[in-house]
């Protein structure tokens, strides 16, 4: 994903692609990373905990009525209890799902000039800039809110946290499981 808005920054913004030089290149990275993005997610289904999680990510439960609300008014720390994932992961999980589907979909008309004609190749060049700077937002975003919590940072790495910042965190997280 980093490698795909990576190239996508140095191909879309003049003075970056300067630096570069190498377009040709950039363009075949940038496909290719593009296309890429579903594999790990693919290779993940084979395993049992990762079926789980996508499982719960696609479950809203009464807890999470309201979550994203209170959240933006008072701060994740007064949202209310979640499971292993609160509803503004579950969101950004699902918006960040369906945004892949479609970037690979018009990237894909664009990268085969003979899928589609003309007008429809246009369309999806627009569709495919704009999601694309939606995403670059989004993961921004979601750095950030990673850079200001050092336990779920851990829990991203090593796939562990401790069961105090998971109780404070995640109130209903054992119920889940």
């Amino acid at each position: 994903m980093i490698t795909a808005i990576v190239s996508a920054a140095f191909l879309y913004i003049p003075e970056f692609a300067e630096i570069v030089g190498r377009r040709r290149l950039l363009v075949i990275i940038h496909e290719w990373s593009g296309i890429l993005i579903p594999l790990p997610l693919a290779a993940g289904l084979f395993f049992k905990g990762v079926r789980a999680d996508m499982a719960q990510l696609n479950r809203f439960g009464p807890q999470d009525k309201g979550w994203v609300r209170r959240a933006v008014r008072h701060g994740t720390g007064f949202a209310g209890p979640a499971g292993k994932f609160n509803a503004g992961q579950k969101l950004y999980a699902a918006v960040l799902a369906g945004l892949v589907l479609v970037m690979v979909g018009t990237g894909l008309m664009m990268w085969f000039t003979g899928l589609a004609p003309l007008n429809l190749r246009t369309g999806a060049s627009y569709v495919h800039d704009w999601l694309a700077l939606v995403i670059g937002i989004l993961v921004i975003g979601h750095i950030r809110m990673a850079l200001k919590d050092p336990e779920a940072r851990r829990g991203m790495r090593t796939g562990k946290v401790s069961r105090v910042w998971a109780r404070k965190e995640h109130k209903l997280w054992e119920e889940d499981e």
